[in-house]
């Protein structure tokens, strides 16, 4: 869980950065586009590498999916008897909401993909085949932006504590600093990661980014 957890950190991060591009204007936007289409040619086919980042990707949603439902299993076996008060004096908010944030992101990437990769759904009705015009359309109906939004909260959130737990999996929390500054790291990449991406719908919202 904590390697496929990384591996996502990786892909989101590199993802946040491309959604910046519209900061840039049309053109810088899909010119990014573009290129994430031919980068590799002629060694790759076209679309090439990013059909291995989508196979890589998938193959560590499954292996993450996989692995929180055996940790759910194992935590449901280990007490078998209800506690009479449950008190969650030292769990985060965060580490509460795992499991939940989880489902939440999970549905949230079916919509996303069907929005921007395999549907191309544009609720305005306007035209799909332009990345850049398809995301303000997207993000200027203000529902699809306060679900992209909530979902980044459940991100930050998901990584906050997923950034903690794969530092502790994989020793790296054996004495006090150590904790501090992963925590800290972990603050620090749901800060980053979900406030990145929220910039650009709450941009194209405020009718700073247009077409």
């Amino acid at each position: 869980m904590a390697v496929s957890g990384l591996i996502f950190i990786a892909f989101v991060l590199s993802h946040m950065y491309g959604n910046l591009k519209a900061f840039s204007g049309h053109d810088a936007y899909n010119t990014y586009a573009e290129h994430l289409r031919s980068v590799g040619e002629p060694v790759l086919p076209r679309e090439g590498l990013l059909w291995l980042i989508r196979a890589a990707l998938l193959g560590s949603l499954v292996v993450h999916v996989y692995c929180a439902a055996v940790l759910w299993r194992r935590a449901a076996k280990a007490r078998t008897t209800k506690y009479v008060m449950k008190r969650n004096v030292a769990s985060t908010l965060s580490s509460r909401m795992m499991r939940w944030g989880g489902v939440t992101l999970l549905l949230f990437i079916v919509w996303h993909l069907l929005n921007f990769t395999v549907g191309k759904i544009n609720v305005e009705g306007g035209a799909t085949n332009d990345p850049y015009n398809l995301l303000v359309d997207s993000f200027d109906t203000w529902w699809l932006t306060v679900i992209y939004l909530i979902a980044m909260v459940a991100l930050g959130m998901h990584l906050r504590h997923g950034v903690w737990s794969a530092a502790q999996t994989l020793g790296l929390t054996n004495n006090v600093a150590a904790r501090r500054n992963a925590n800290a790291l972990g603050v620090l990449v749901a800060v980053v990661i979900a406030g990145g991406f929220s910039l650009v719908p709450i941009f194209v919202l405020a009718g700073v980014i247009t077409k």
